[in-house]
């Protein structure tokens, strides 16, 4: 995060169809792109996120127009600047359904290299401190921050960069645990959800799950007593994810056999966030 404004003044992813219906041929064909960046050739930051164990997906509302200016100015200060220091930039993002949300990933080795990243980026490097005021003169709010943790080896999530493609999208799937075990919740969702999904060739790059340590760096608030399950995936364009999520809409029964104890986090839908990627995103 860069500071809440209040801080910052004190310191501061087409599926083809036929007649009209997805064809299981077509989407396999959609599908399997979507799934390409599970394989294709990439560039690590640092050669070393793949090992990474502490994730921020970070929501930005920002005031009415800034979002493209915000954009560029962390595109051209905050990507190396942040990787230099042990903060890794995965993936930034325009929010497809709110044109003032700026959504964006950062990873870090592990809890006790999280608050040194932080500190020597926002407490000393030259690209913050000349640029903060103006990047945080662009924010509502930006304390909408989930800190999270691997749930699977999944070697997806990675600050990779396939060729680009026109139109591509990542979606992210929010499901709120409230007081629901988390590994009860995730071998559900592998029994039950999972195999639909493999079934039609689509392989999420992460999922991830609340990571439960403290914030260990305090001048950046999380949503700490927020617990989460998300899985992310990237699709060629959003005529294919819009295809999948009406084809995931008429799923019946796949929750019929939940355990009652993760019963709790099916009261809420799950939280839907449709990205597309900036044009210097590592995640393409």
């Amino acid at each position: 995060m860069f500071y809440r404004l209040s801080l910052a003044k004190k310191d501061a992813m087409q599926i083809s169809t036929q007649n009209g219906r997805m064809t299981r041929r077509s989407f396999l064909v959609g599908a399997a792109v979507a799934s390409f960046a599970l394989n294709a050739p990439t560039r690590d930051v640092m050669g070393e996120t793949t090992k990474d164990t502490v994730f921020e997906l970070r929501q930005y509302t920002l005031y009415g127009g800034k979002r493209d200016a915000l954009i560029s100015l962390f595109e051209q200060n905050f990507i190396e600047s942040q990787d230099a220091v042990g903060a890794h930039v995965i993936g930034t993002f325009r929010d497809l359904d709110d044109p003032d949300r700026f959504v964006w990933l950062r990873s870090f080795r592990d809890t006790q290299a999280r608050p040194q990243a932080l500190e020597a980026f926002y407490g000393s490097s030259p690209a913050w401190l000349a640029h903060k005021k103006e990047a945080n003169a662009t924010m509502v709010d930006s304390d909408n921050v989930l800190l999270l943790r691997p749930i699977s080896t999944l070697p997806g999530l990675r600050s990779s960069a396939p060729t680009r493609g026109s139109g591509v999208l990542y979606s992210v799937t929010i499901y709120y645990l409230d007081g629901v075990d988390e590994a009860r919740f995730a071998a559900f969702f592998d029994q039950a959800f999972l195999p639909r999904l493999t079934a039609l060739g689509v392989h999420p790059i992460a999922i991830l799950t609340t990571s439960e340590t403290p914030n260990t760096f305090p001048r950046l608030p999380i949503r700490e007593h927020e617990r989460v399950f998300l899985w992310m995936a990237r699709w060629p364009s959003e005529e294919d994810y819009a295809s999948f999520a009406a084809q995931m809409r008429t799923w019946s029964g796949w929750r019929d056999k939940a355990p009652e104890a993760i019963l709790p986090a099916f009261m809420r839908k799950p939280e839907q966030l449709r990205l597309e990627p900036t044009p210097r995103s590592p995640l393409q």
